[in-house]
């Protein structure tokens, strides 16, 4: 059983209790976030920004750039959901549930691009290109980056980016010494599954109606 412990756990022993504490912490809350997220609440957002925010400092701390940009800008992207997402169409509707235009398609395109673009250039300045972690990280901001975009639009089609990214990181964070971030992302894979389900739900139902 030690054995067990150690394999998963092993690399805690050179942190503080405050950090391993506010990685629990900022666990809960992403958890939170996602579950709000699948149940199209507008609580995904306050949730999610308290979890982002322990993640910036963290992941400063534990010199993770490309991490850190991710949960950064989740964390501006999580404001302007906000306001996406509470802004009325007419006198009684808000925004809703859509699939993706073929100029939005184009954009998250550009936006991939574009991110692989700039976690080129700050890896390049940082010298952090020093393992096959740094080109994994590239590949999962940019997928994370357009998700985000999406998820603050209201399109359906955030989940599918959420699951591929989810499952790229479970390993990914393992392997980085985070254990309780790497169970993080398999709840997240599971979740984003389901609230991809019940969005396509919520939508088809939707057009039935009109």
């Amino acid at each position: 059983m030690s054995e067990i412990f150690d394999f998963f756990f092993a690399q805690y022993k050179d942190y503080s209790n405050t950090d391993i504490c506010l990685e629990i912490i900022a666990v809960i809350f992403g958890f939170l976030s996602v579950w709000f997220s699948k149940k199209n609440k507008i609580w995904v957002f306050p949730t999610g920004m308290i979890s982002t925010s322990i993640f910036v400092y963290l992941l400063l701390k534990w010199e993770l750039l490309g991490d850190m940009m991710i949960n950064i800008y989740y964390f501006i992207m999580s404001v302007y959901g906000w306001y996406i997402w509470t802004r009325k169409i007419d006198d009684s509707h808000v925004t809703p549930i859509s699939e993706t235009s073929k100029k939005e398609k184009t954009t998250s395109i550009y936006i991939f691009l574009a991110t692989l673009l700039f976690v080129y250039i700050v890896y390049n300045y940082f010298n952090k290109w020093t393992s096959w972690v740094a080109y994994v990280d590239t590949i999962t901001t940019g997928i994370f980056f357009v998700g985000m975009w999406l998820m603050a639009k209201r399109k359906i089609e955030n989940w599918i980016f959420w699951i591929i990214g989810d499952i790229i990181s479970v390993p990914l964070y393992f392997y980085k010494g985070f254990t309780f971030t790497s169970f993080q992302y398999l709840g997240f894979t599971i979740i984003a599954i389901f609230g991809y389900l019940a969005w396509k739900k919520s939508l088809n139902n939707t057009q039935l109606i009109s």
